[in-house]
């Protein structure tokens, strides 16, 4: 999909620096190099490449600290995971993590998710993507930031190989149901839950720090599974 057909004038993230430790620093330099996926090339990534071997992949956006990725990495080793994330402190610590548990299946790229969609990653390449816990915006004057709205959702549509899984959850209820909305209007997409709704919690997934804040405010937590049509 071309840059003309999917304009990005407004960005779902704000850059921001945070407080990056020496040890996250030292990861950036030492272990980008070994896990991170360069920015400067152009065109899809061949993952068999890319992970030096062909396996089923993950591709997980935003993925914070890197709780949750680095937890399903290492529960099954036979599958790759590829994650994205803009903020540099939570991918020196994903970094560290990996570093520290020796996982050869995990790779990172820090660029805007959207980029990656249309530029890096080859149409019915992936086999389960998830977003979690994405940045609500809640105020109105910011909804138009919210990540899953239609364009990105027929990014998401070509990316996934015929029966692969789109996983989302929020706990944040007016945005669950706009997801809700906007991936049951993509024709290519269908809905794994009973009666097309939201689906239980998966039970493998690690609790991220947003989750954890949510369920410490008494939010309730909406998840959601569609897959691929073939």
């Amino acid at each position: 999909m071309s840059e003309e057909a999917h304009p990005r004038p407004i960005r779902s993230f704000v850059t921001r620096a945070g407080r990056i430790t020496a040890a996250q620093q030292r990861a950036l330099a030492e272990l980008a190099p070994k896990y991170a996926v360069g920015v400067e090339a152009q065109g899809p990534l061949d993952l068999a490449r890319l992970f030096a071997r062909a396996a089923p992949c993950t591709l997980e956006i935003g993925f914070g600290n890197g709780e949750n990725l680095v937890a399903l990495a290492h529960a099954h080793p036979e599958r790759n995971y590829l994650g994205v994330e803009v903020h540099r402190p939570g991918v020196g610590r994903l970094l560290l993590a990996v570093e520290e548990r020796q996982l050869a299946n995990v790779r990172v790229i820090c660029q805007d998710a959207v980029e990656v969609l249309e530029r890096r990653i080859a149409a019915g390449s992936l086999a389960e993507i998830l977003i979690l816990f994405p940045d609500p915006w809640p105020k109105k004057r910011h909804h138009k930031r919210r990540l899953v709205q239609a364009p990105f959702v027929a990014l998401l549509e070509r990316a996934l190989a015929p029966g692969g899984v789109l996983r989302l959850a929020t706990d944040w209820q007016p945005y669950a149901l706009e997801m809700l909305a906007a991936l049951g209007a993509a024709p290519g997409l269908a809905n794994l839950a009973a009666g097309g709704g939201f689906v239980p919690r998966p039970a493998e997934r690690m609790p991220t720090r947003f989750e954890r804040r949510g369920v410490r405010l008494g939010h309730e937590v909406w998840d959601l599974a569609f897959s691929r049509r073939a």
